[in-house]
């Protein structure tokens, strides 16, 4: 496979069947992974039509398998996504023998990265036409890829897991180094770095879209699967220490951590900030804490983020990290930090900033 390219929204990249299946099992910060299934001028619902039809739907979805598109159009001479729904679902209908419901999701035009229930066995298409060029991908991963499967207890705004994998990985972790997260809430952190640490494929326990498609070798899946989990090293050999004030947090990431199968490699405690348990080995200190976004909670955030400087400031040779969104709320950190990325966390915007305590 060679190496990917930076896209606006993700990372292109060539590879085989294989190499895909490899990819949804094992990226660790994808949303999603698509296959370009075709790509061809249209401007008008003739041509869409006539080439519509053309296109190998049968590789990707089976008779009677439900089909979902998902459309967007900008600055395209066919600018109705429901039109151009309807046409596609036509031609998938007659390719596979009239027998593919095939129907829209609903998604909006800025929400071509919407979830799905982990149970819909659909096949989804996601088409863009910009400038009059028609862009076809089939989803091969289902539900988003950070649907490992393990967080079914959630403590106040879940972090996503793809995005505290994100964070570590951006931190610069070691995967040996000690790793703390004071303020762990369902312990999603934590539970990333020791699937890390424990070189475990985070997608080992879900199922995925490519699974559906009439090429699928399910033996040789299975196998894959195998050697991904004999791969998988018996413990951490870094200290993972996570810790939150609030009880049911703790109670969250207990549970998850044990669905997760890293449980005995986390060390999770009931603690303030000003009590967590920082190993004195030199590590890193990544956490997530809260923005500050409702009314009213400006005064009392200031507080907290004041004592996790205080905390943080005391371990010289640590580096820390944490999501960013508000550069006042940063700021009583004292801290020298930079901005190691930007996204959105629940549609909000932030910051990954890091920097090294001296």
């Amino acid at each position: 496979m060679r190496p990917g390219k930076v896209i606006p929204g993700g990372v292109s990249f060539d590879g085989s069947l294989n190499q895909l299946r490899l990819v949804n099992l094992w990226s660790r910060v994808a949303s999603r992974v698509l296959v370009r299934v075709d790509e061809f001028h249209a401007n008008s619902f003739h041509e869409l039509e006539r080439r519509a039809k053309r296109v190998s739907w049968k590789r990707f979805a089976t008779p009677g398998q439900s089909v979902r598109f998902r459309v967007t159009c900008r600055k395209s001479r066919l600018y109705h996504s429901d039109a151009v729904t309807e046409r596609l679902a036509a031609a998938v209908n007659t390719q596979l023998g009239g027998s593919v419901v095939a129907e829209s999701d609903g998604a909006g035009p800025e929400d071509d990265m919407a979830d799905i229930d982990e149970a819909d066995t659909s096949q989804l298409f996601v088409v863009r036409l910009a400038n009059d060029i028609c862009t076809i991908s089939a989803d091969s991963s289902g539900a988003l890829l950070h649907r490992r499967g393990y967080r079914q207890a959630v403590a106040k705004a879940p972090l996503r897991e793809t995005l505290a994998a994100a964070m570590l990985i951006g931190s610069g972790w070691d995967r040996e180094s000690p790793l703390v997260d004071p303020m762990c809430g369902s312990g999603t952190i934590a539970i990333e770095a020791a699937l890390m640490a424990r070189q475990m494929a985070p997608g080992a326990g879900r199922r995925f879209a490519f699974q559906n498609w009439p090429a699928h070798d399910a033996s040789a899946w299975q196998h894959t699967i195998d050697r991904a989990r004999d791969s998988a090293l018996p413990i951490a050999e870094s200290s993972i220490v996570a810790s939150d004030r609030d009880d049911g947090a703790v109670a969250a990431a207990r549970a998850n951590a044990e669905r997760a199968g890293v449980s005995g490699d986390i060390d999770i405690s009931a603690d303030a900030i000003s009590d967590a348990r920082i190993p004195d080995i030199p590590g890193w200190i990544v956490t997530n804490p809260p923005y500050g976004l409702r009314l009213g909670e400006s005064g009392s955030l200031k507080n907290l983020y004041s004592q996790l400087g205080n905390v943080v400031r005391q371990k010289t040779g640590y580096r820390f990290a944490m999501l960013s969104a508000d550069k006042a709320l940063e700021a009583q950190l004292r801290l020298q930090l930079s901005d190691v990325f930007r996204t959105k966390n629940g549609g909000i915007p932030v910051r990954l900033m890091a920097g090294k305590v001296s």
